[in-house]
């Protein structure tokens, strides 16, 4: 009898779809080439670098997380997210402990599938876009209806970001 390895990502894209068809979210999960910068992906994408989507890790002092979806070509604004969340510190945690608390490592983070289901804060530039972010899998992206995305994880929308 013969066994075939699986794919790479094959098990965590698994993990991602059964998720998502939890939740009654539709999403595809595509492989990317690899890009140099943000510009070049969204070329490759053919997206706005705005369409693309960090799902950033974010360690609360009590060592509980929460996810931050900011777009391309910006950042974290600490003060804005603190204030929402109404706490005096935030930090983005080492990638073993954003790994241990989501099950993907950097560069791969997807709320939908993650480990435990944390909180989802997401900027409100996200909003009626389809969108891309992490897929679980390094070389994979995954495209997913934004609005549909803050439903389905009951995202709390504000402005949390500033530009890069």
């Amino acid at each position: 009898m013969s066994t075939t390895a699986p794919e790479p990502g094959e098990e965590t894209h698994a993990r991602v779809r059964d998720a998502a068809a939890a939740r009654d979210l539709d999403i595809e999960i595509r492989p990317r080439p690899a890009a140099k910068s943000l510009h070049e992906a969204a070329a490759l994408l053919g997206l706005d670098p705005s369409g693309i989507v960090k799902t950033l890790v974010v360690k609360r002092s009590d060592d509980t997380f929460l996810f931050a979806l900011i777009p391309g070509g910006r950042k974290i604004s600490w003060p804005k997210l603190r204030a929402l969340v109404g706490v005096n510190r935030l930090k983005l945690p080492d990638p073993d402990v954003a790994f241990a608390a989501t099950g993907y490592e950097r560069g791969t983070i997807v709320p939908i599938g993650s480990t435990t289901a944390w909180p989802v804060f997401a900027d409100e530039t996200i909003r009626g876009r389809r969108i891309a972010m992490g897929a679980g899998a390094h070389g994979y992206s995954l495209f997913v209806d934004a609005d549909e995305l803050i439903r389905a994880y009951d995202a709390t929308v504000a402005d949390i970001s500033e530009p890069e």
